[in-house]
């Protein structure tokens, strides 16, 4: 088989691509142990649902392509571990965010961020990761892989990748539904925001009170939401006193607008009642999980997994 060289590494195609898997793995089972600790309850940390971070893989072998050139000089293969695998780190958050609408990862409370995607602290890190890969972990890896033969590295490899581009797959399907979700969500908050203002001009019209109601017109949307059947209620009543044909016509749109109402509720409900597995282990997988546009509404999916899972227990 053809060797690849890198500096002093030399390697089949079949070996770089079984470091990467390695490394993924290696870098679920330190992200799923940290984070785990940390909110003191197992956590299938990472974007796949199977047991392999790809930014980690990724990062390993950028590490390893980078530091190539200066094996020599140990303050030199830590500038560049810091240098690639924070660009890499910067390049995949940004994609990830645009595509997903989402960061699975925020470093905005830490200090020295950038954008959020990248950190000092994070990229002092990967250079000090850098540096225990190259000397040591990586060492021991290779013996490994180097004593395994061809004959069982290949087939071992092949039934990897096709496990990885499955996962892969139905992750990245998640992942794009969870967005749509999002986008939906936040469609149907902004209606509902709308209903609960028109209702405000309505009471405010049969009330006479017009005035009154241009100066409370900015409520927030958690208030709005506990008390549209209390507005639909009064207003109701109030107009139900009245006898004109006006006010029937305002009848009417009460009544279509508790409609559209009731029907925004049942579809944001079954929006928020995951059945599907991927999705599910995405939003737990990924706790630090956070949206600009979408705060609100990613919250409150997160509330509903969680809130799900209790009721299991």
């Amino acid at each position: 088989m053809k060797i690849i060289g890198m500096g002093t590494y030399q390697y089949t195609m079949v070996q770089w691509i079984f470091f990467f898997y390695f490394y993924c793995f290696f870098g679920w089972i330190f992200e799923s142990t940290y984070v785990s600790l940390k909110k003191k309850h197992f956590i299938n940390r990472g974007f796949m649902r199977g047991p392999f971070l790809p930014l980690y893989g990724s990062g390993a072998i950028m590490m390893l392509i980078v530091s190539a050139p200066f094996q020599d000089n140990l303050i030199l293969v830590y500038i560049a571990g810091c240098i690639g695998a924070t660009a890499l780190e910067y390049v995949t958050g940004v994609v990830m965010e645009e595509l997903f609408k989402v960061r699975y990862w925020d470093y905005s409370k830490l200090p020295f961020n950038f954008q959020g995607h990248i950190c000092l602290s994070s990229t002092l890190a990967w250079g000090g990761l850098t540096l225990l890969m190259t000397q040591f972990l990586h060492k021991l890896v290779e013996q490994l892989v180097l004593s395994v033969t061809k004959e069982l590295l290949i087939p071992v490899t092949f039934f990897i990748t096709l496990t990885v581009v499955v996962d892969f797959s139905l992750s990245f399907k998640a992942a794009m539904d969870i967005r749509d979700i999002l986008v939906k969500m936040e469609k149907a908050k902004q209606e509902v925001e709308h209903m609960s203002k028109r209702l405000d001009v309505l009471i405010a019209i049969v009330n006479n009170d017009v005035e009154n109601w241009k100066q409370e017109k900015e409520e927030k949307l958690e208030s709005l939401k506990f008390g549209m059947e209390e507005r639909f209620e009064r207003i109701k009543e109030t107009v139900s006193e009245k006898h004109s044909d006006y006010f029937e016509e305002i009848k009417e749109e009460i009544a279509e607008l508790r409609e559209k109402y009731h029907i925004n509720l049942e579809v944001t409900k079954q929006m928020k009642s995951f059945k599907d597995f991927y999705k599910r282990g995405m939003l737990k997988g990924n706790p630090m999980m956070v949206s600009g546009k979408f705060k609100e509404v990613l919250e409150e999916l997160k509330e509903a997994v969680e809130e799900k899972k209790n009721k299991k227990k």
